[in-house]
């Protein structure tokens, strides 16, 4: 009666000082690894530089990185290994999810640029439909009458 497939979430931390297409080269090692390994992948995320709640291994931050798959469960302890081995991964963990799948998201650079244009283009737009402003109303009327009485002379 359960229809719903158990999956796997990892979540990994690599050192804050590293470069962001070094992390995304990361990012792409793992997935492909694990691949490689007879997973499939459900969704991939980076989760950004967070602060740590205690100190690992001299660092106070770390860029955490989330990763749902599925597999027979055999793939987890190569893919650990290889986490285990990198200098740039801090910690890692990967716990047994039972529930429905997630569904993937767009990655965080493509969802905030287009949150960036759209912001932009409701600027514009509000900028657009705002009355133009002219100069004062009570001075216009002086400037008027002046003129008329220098055309009279």
């Amino acid at each position: 009666m359960n229809d719903q497939q158990p999956y796997y979430e990892t979540m990994y931390i690599l050192r804050p000082d590293i470069a962001e297409d070094e992390v995304t080269n990361h990012i792409d090692k793992y997935n492909k690894l694990l691949k490689e390994f007879g997973g499939t992948i459900l969704d991939s995320q980076m989760r950004g530089k967070r602060r740590l709640a205690y100190q690992i291994a001299k660092h106070r931050e770390g860029i955490y990185v989330q990763l749902s798959h599925q597999g027979d469960g055999q793939h987890i302890f190569k893919i650990e290994k290889a986490m285990r081995l990198s200098e740039d991964v801090i910690r890692y963990m990967t716990v047994k999810q039972d529930g429905p799948l997630p569904t993937p998201r767009p990655s965080s650079k493509s969802a905030s640029e287009s949150e960036k244009k759209d912001s932009q283009d409701a600027e514009v737009d509000s900028k657009e439909k705002q009355p133009v402003a002219s100069g004062d109303s009570s001075t216009s009327g002086k400037d008027d009458a002046e003129t008329k009485e220098t055309a009279k002379s």
